[in-house]
């Protein structure tokens, strides 16, 4: 008799990132696709992206093929933001941007559908270009992460653009947007390596309304202090028969005495207390228990 076992791969939790808005990294993702989208339709970056289309955004912890790939480093105000993108998509934005019916020369790189992209070498177009769009993609990420922010929590900064800067290859387990592209036949990815500084405020800023505005009442006071409640007081109460109910007029009188009133908390009676007269108005005062 054959048995089959499955094993079933359960995800390591990171203690780190406990108590964090971790869950919620989709809807980031979601924004960030959109925002990716429009802005690769802008004029200004229309002539480097041409038809390309954003097919998917997720987050996921830094192993295999990224490592490899040839990182640019980026000074985003809230950190640092770390950029590569496969080279078979890079060379079809330079293929857009300098014309499909160009000849590869000294200084601009073609690749032809039917050319392995490990075949033409890289020149300093290719590197320029994979910079200025680095810059494009990495300033559409900053903008996104700044605009979450709680306004408390936004760079008080003037220069808030993305600068190019020294290159690092992020530590392995580091954050990574990967972001899907596509050209008709042509698939690609981009990526975004997150420093511990950016990674904090995308995660700060999915948290709740209702969890970020916690620390700005320090001091809420007792729960019996805060906690309303309505009292009733009944000021008089009289037996009197079906009978004598029902001959009522109107003008007629009923005699009653006032005497100390019922303090209710719904139909609950809690205490009895003195009627008074204060400026025109009965108040209840002198509180017993009923106890």
């Amino acid at each position: 008799m054959n048995t089959t076992q499955s094993t079933v791969h359960y995800e390591v939790l990171d203690p780190c990132l406990l108590g964090r808005p971790v869950h919620r990294l989709p809807v980031f993702a979601a924004q960030l696709r959109e925002d990716l989208a429009q802005a690769m339709r802008l004029n200004v970056h229309r002539r480097y992206w041409g038809t390309f289309q954003v097919d998917d955004v997720a987050f996921s912890r830094l192993d295999g093929n990224e490592a490899r790939q040839r990182w640019l480093g980026f000074a985003a105000p809230a950190g640092q933001i770390a950029f590569a993108m496969e080279r078979k998509v890079l060379l079809s934005v330079l293929n857009f941007r300098y014309g499909r019916a160009a000849k590869p020369s000294s200084s601009t790189a073609v690749l032809d559908p039917a050319v392995d992209e490990q075949a033409v070498r890289v020149t300093a177009t290719e590197e320029r270009l994979a910079v200025v769009l680095g810059q494009q993609l990495a300033g559409t990420l900053a903008a996104r992460i700044e605009s979450n922010l709680p306004a408390g929590s936004r760079d008080a900064g003037e220069d808030e653009s993305v600068k190019p800067g020294a290159a690092a290859q992020p530590g392995k387990g580091s954050w990574v947007i990967t972001v899907s592209l596509s050209d008709g036949d042509l698939q690609g990815k981009v990526w975004f390596a997150l420093d511990k500084q950016v990674m904090g405020n995308v995660l700060h800023g999915l948290l709740p309304e209702r969890d970020t505005g916690t620390k700005s009442n320090k001091n809420p006071g007792p729960l019996a202090a805060r906690l309303q409640v309505g009292l009733n007081g009944r000021l008089v109460s009289k037996e009197t028969t079906l009978g004598a109910m029902f001959d009522l007029r109107v003008g007629d009188v009923i005699p009653i005495s006032l005497h100390r009133a019922d303090v209710m908390l719904e139909d609950s009676r809690l205490f009895t207390a003195a009627v008074t007269e204060h400026k025109g108005k009965l108040c209840l005062t002198n509180f017993e228990d009923i106890e």
